[in-house]
């Protein structure tokens, strides 16, 4: 495996528990901090201000065709935060939670309506990673909520970004977390966190993916990735090339796999929670990468560059 460390800057920190990081075309990074149930703004300047205080927990988040950011509300989570308040960690399910949704934020109000909060009458339990299609329709992940001594099995829908309609696409799925497209947009994947794997569905039509049965998948995907060890996987973000860069927990860092399964590269950080990463600046060879554990947001020079999102980098 080729490890690799980084030089990188600092841009913001005392973050609670960032997440969802989006670059903005004016060079602002526009992301979650759960812990503080927001959606923020860092300025290029390295300045903190909320956009919406939402609630819950906010997780993962991305600019719709309308130019209103939608994010994946996983309802909240209980802390463990270390005696000197630097460092946190989420360990379970809030015990103010009443539930998951998707909800859409006017970025230049901070005005926000909730979208979607149950798929046929089941309620969504944690939505966690969102991605947009080019139609202006989107992919989500609900990992589920972890409590002391249950969790629930989660799953991947698709839905329309003006409220009309829902559908569970996959499930059950354990702890469904990152989720992409490939550059030609015939490839969902999914990164499972607990099993640390990333998985890959064909697409077949709008909002439907075929599955691989049973023997050969447990969840319908293809596995792409198997080189073991103590790792949870979390966000993930695609290169030009198709690579898929997914955020990696536990030995903290941005595991490179490409299509076919190779681990390309791991680029190594200090931060056990590595949770998530874009790509921004004009060549889209820069990454926007989120150490939770510490609260910071960090810039990377990155070797290869960015798939343009849907609604964004144009």
């Amino acid at each position: 495996m080729n490890i690799t460390k980084k030089e990188f800057k600092v841009l913001a920190e005392n973050l609670k528990f960032p997440e969802g990081p989006i670059y903005m075309n004016d060079g602002s990074i526009i992301l979650v901090e759960i812990a503080r149930g927001t959606l923020s703004k860092v300025n290029k300047n390295g300045s903190v201000e909320v956009v919406a205080d939402l609630g819950g927990g906010p997780n993962g988040a991305a600019i719709g065709p309308d130019g209103y950011c939608y994010v994946c509300n996983n309802g909240g989570f209980e802390w463990e935060v270390s005696f000197d308040n630097k460092y946190m960690r989420p360990i379970s399910q809030s015990k103010n939670y009443v539930g998951g949704s998707i909800q859409k934020v006017n970025l230049n109000t901070g005005q926000f309506s909730t979208l979607y909060r149950e798929c046929n009458d089941i309620s969504l339990k944690g939505p966690n990673d969102i991605v947009f299609d080019k139609n202006g329709d989107f992919w989500f992940t609900d990992l589920g909520k972890v409590r002391e001594r249950n969790m629930d099995r989660g799953a991947i829908y698709w839905a329309k970004s003006d409220g009309s309609e829902i559908r569970e696409v996959i499930q059950p799925f354990m702890t469904p977390n990152g989720i992409g497209l490939s550059p030609d947009e015939k490839t969902l994947y999914v990164a499972e966190t607990e099993g640390g794997k990333l998985y890959s569905y064909k697409i077949t039509d709008e909002g439907q993916v075929d599955k691989l049965s049973f023997p050969i998948s447990i969840n319908g995907g293809k596995l792409l990735n198997n080189e073991g060890g103590i790792k949870r996987f979390d966000s993930l973000a695609l290169e030009k090339n198709g690579n898929i860069c997914v955020a990696t927990l536990i030995n903290g860092g941005i595991s490179v796999i490409s299509p076919s399964g190779d681990l390309v590269e791991f680029v190594k950080f200090d931060d056990p929670y590595i949770t998530n990463i874009c790509f921004g600046s004009q060549d889209l060879k820069t990454a926007y990468i989120t150490a939770s554990h510490e609260g910071l947001l960090l810039e990377v020079k990155w070797d290869r560059e960015g798939l343009p999102l849907n609604f964004l980098n144009k």
